[in-house]
């Protein structure tokens, strides 16, 4: 059974840095992309950071872009989203997901997802 852990959130004001983890257990294959996603209040749950199973393809939305950092620890079946500068439309409930067929920013390719982590950033 495929279980995606987040941890990490809180309330922070802006200007702070959050880092965010997803322990992944139970994936029956080796090479999957991993994706953090996140749902704001009224708005569609949007992609945030990719990166693929070999770390060859890493991709950031605009809006984060030079703020986030993503990143995987293979060993420990875990990603991680180092989140700098954080602004009050960060604010958002940060989900982890894997992909396990293609290399996508596209919500519905996901396969699995985490129960979500909720990240509140005050102005």
């Amino acid at each position: 059974q495929v279980q995606l852990v987040e941890s990490g959130g809180g309330l922070v004001q802006a200007g702070d840095s959050l880092r965010l983890s997803c322990a992944a257990s139970g994936l029956p294959y080796t090479t999957y992309t991993m994706a953090w996603f996140r749902h704001a209040p009224g708005k569609e749950r949007d992609f945030v950071a990719g990166i693929n199973w070999s770390g060859a393809w890493e991709y950031y939305a605009p809006s984060v872009k030079g703020r986030f950092t993503i990143s995987k620890d293979s060993a420990k079946n875990t990603l991680y989203l180092q989140m700098n500068s954080l602004k009050a439309e960060d604010t958002a409930v940060y989900y982890c997901a894997v992909d396990i067929q293609t290399t996508t920013t596209a919500r519905f390719a996901y396969d699995y997802w985490g129960q979500g982590t909720q990240v509140t950033v005050s102005s």
